[in-house]
């Protein structure tokens, strides 16, 4: 079958990811990817002086697994800081475009920047911050939310990103077992024209955490908010004339701690070190979406997901210009994205499935209307993506110029595990195959590798990114990290993928394992379901569930999100499941199909498939729910159970 995309001469001539493999003696893809997992220590040592990593002491050994293989740790004896990397750059160059919901746009060049850094870290100083202190970012992404994470780690301080929608619980109890000193949050924020106060909700999350010290807050809105004698503003905080002053940190000191939402259980805190998540971070965005010097990269995101530092870590790094955007993709409109790319000349733009999903509700037009020439590379992470949806995102935002670098991995991993390059063919919908530096394979119930049907996502060796295991656990076998991702296969990490690889070698993610469908002896991802239901010209959305069959022993039922002007009928429902008989086979034909007007998501728009059969099947405990964005979807669930 025919590549949907395959790179131009001037995508080969610019690639860095190919003159990289050349200059290492590697003419082709296959060849880079097999020296990248075969030879660690040889391409590590060669993927960090392409990044041009700034270190104060060289390392002496790339790697050391004397400790065993989940405990891997990197660049041995090394000292280095990853803010001296990112803000090394021109000064004049631009380095943080800033744009709020309501139409500010700020920016700071990258003398600006390492100038508003070295303040704000002088001033978190004075406040009693020191090396290892833990620091909670809860803000919105504005220029502030930059400074803030380059200047926690400036000072070898420990960076706790915080969802920007998070509850005061969800708050606290992340800031308690992290025992952070210090909290830094906005007045609020807009959504959809409207101001949602974050003071508030950061002065509830600080009674609950008794180890926080100070608040400081950023002016973001304007507005008047209760003050609290542990306050200080953002503008008392920051010491003009201060000089950068970058510590002298090892290679394997933490730098974050970012929290994941776990299906039970208290969210697991993931530690990162300096020398890891940035520099895998760097590593993606050159190798993968080809992102070099000047260009502009716009992610959909937030502080408290792992994009959100990945954007600020790695695109910095490479000497990009990164565009925060603090608002939603469609206000006041549909076009809100498109004319950021405009206004801002974005290069790289990233943006996630369901997302595109939406935005095709409102047509071609507000795309159209907008100016995209400066688009190079699109993005996508987060979940899996339909056919209809790629299509309309290549064909109307790319105009079947731009690949779509799909991507997927992980908090814990650091960023891809499986993704796309600008040097290689791309099919709809699909990965290339694993990041370079990734020994990913799809393996069986007993660890062998399975073609043409669906499998585990493992990876086989250590890379720099991986997480140095959860905060506050044991560095032990039989502790929570180990048994989350190593305890099944000997030294082999399980990330909790189902993944499939196709006749022609193109890879695909088929959902969370916990997720998995198996009917009659069949197992299969739900996104293949849920691509199926999509094809049909009615649906918008869709999300597939197992439930107990007395004789298949599971069914699937598909919850289904209309296109306006779709009534949701008995008819219609037969229709959709005739589709997906029609494009899966008969014995995948659902069990019923139910509608609904939204379906259960983070903020970064996941569906959480877990909480729509908890509460589909009458559950009362769903859960972790602190990312849940939009609660009302579960009383709609719940209210079918009852219909």
């Amino acid at each position: 079958m025919a590549a949907a995309w395959t790179p131009s001469p001037a995508y080969l001539e610019r690639s860095r990811l190919r003159a990289f493999a050349m200059k290492n003696g590697h003419a082709d893809y296959a060849s880079l990817l097999r020296w990248s997992t075969e030879d660690l220590e040889g391409f590590w040592a060669a993927t960090e002086r392409d990044l041009h990593i700034s270190w104060r002491t060289p390392y002496t050994h790339v790697l050391d697994t004397s400790r065993g293989v989940p405990w891997t740790t990197w660049w041995t004896g090394g000292r280095m800081n990853y803010v001296a990397t990112a803000l090394r750059h021109d000064g004049d160059r631009l380095a943080v475009i800033a744009e709020g919901e309501e139409g500010t746009v700020r920016s700071l060049t990258y003398r600006d920047l390492s100038d508003q850094v070295a303040s704000f870290a002088s001033g978190l100083r004075a406040l009693g911050v020191k090396h290892g202190d833990r620091v909670a970012v809860f803000l919105p992404l504005t220029l502030e939310c930059a400074v803030a994470v380059l200047a926690i780690g400036a000072i070898g301080a420990v960076l706790i990103p915080i969802f920007s929608g998070y509850g005061a619980e969800a708050i606290a109890g992340r800031i308690r077992d992290a025992q952070a000193k210090v909290l830094v949050c906005a007045d609020g924020f807009y959504r959809r024209g409207k101001v949602v106060a974050m003071k508030e909700t950061a002065d509830d999350a600080a009674d609950g955490a008794p180890s926080i010290d100070a608040v400081v807050v950023v002016d973001r809105v304007g507005r008047a908010y209760p003050k609290r004698g542990r306050d200080v503003p953002w503008s008392d905080v920051t010491h003009a004339g201060a000089v950068l002053d970058v510590a002298d940190t090892s290679a394997e000191d933490p730098f974050m701690v970012i929290y994941t939402s776990g299906t039970t259980g208290k969210p697991k805190g993931a530690q990162h070190v300096h020398g890891g998540f940035p520099l895998k971070a760097a590593q993606d965005l050159a190798h993968c979406f080809d992102l070099q010097e000047r260009d502009v990269i716009l992610w959909s995101t937030d502080i408290g997901w792992m994009m959100g530092p990945w954007l600020i870590a790695g695109g910095l790094m490479l000497g990009a210009t990164i565009v925060l955007y603090d608002g939603t993709p469609d206000f006041p409109d549909a076009s809100r994205m498109w004319s950021l790319v405009e206004r801002h000349r974005v290069t790289h733009l990233g943006i996630s499935p369901t997302a595109i999903r939406g935005l095709m509700r409102s047509g071609e037009d507000p795309v159209r209307t907008k100016d995209r020439s400066s688009l190079f590379v699109l993005g996508s992470t987060g979940e899996p993506w339909n056919p209809n949806p790629w299509w309309w995102y290549f064909r109307n935002v790319g105009e079947a110029r731009c690949p779509i670098i799909n991507y997927s991995g992980g908090t814990e991993v650091s960023g891809g595990i499986v993704g796309c390059t600008t040097w290689t063919p791309i099919q709809p919908s699909s990965f290339t195959g694993p990041c370079p530096g990734m020994d990913a394979d799809v393996v069986d119930e007993r660890g062998r590798p399975v073609r043409g049907a669906v499998g585990e996502l493992v990876i086989r060796k250590p890379w720099p990114g991986m997480t140095r295991g959860f905060w506050g656990d044991r560095q032990t076998r039989d502790g929570r990290y180990f048994q989350t991702y190593w305890s099944r296969f000997e030294n082999t990490w399980v990330h909790g993928d189902w993944a499939r690889i196709d006749e022609e070698g193109y890879w695909y993610i088929e959902g969370r394992s916990d997720d998995t469908l198996k009917i009659a002896g069949k197992r299969v991802g739900p996104a293949e379901v849920e691509s199926a239901a999509v094809a049909h010209p009615a649906v918008s959305e869709a999300a597939a569930i197992g439930v107990p069959h007395e004789i298949k022993g599971e069914a699937i039922v598909v919850f289904v999100v209309p296109r306006p002007l779709h009534a949701p009928t008995d008819e219609l429902a037969r229709s959709v499941q005739d589709k997906i008989a029609e494009i899966l086979g008969k014995p995948l034909r659902p069990e019923a199909v139910r509608f609904v007007t939204q379906l259960p998501k983070t903020r970064n728009a996941k569906i959480l498939r877990r909480v729509i059969r908890g509460a589909y099947l009458g559950k009362d405990d769903l859960g972790d729910l602190s990312s849940l964005e939009n609660p009302g979807a579960i009383d709609e669930l719940r209210a079918l159970v009852r219909s």
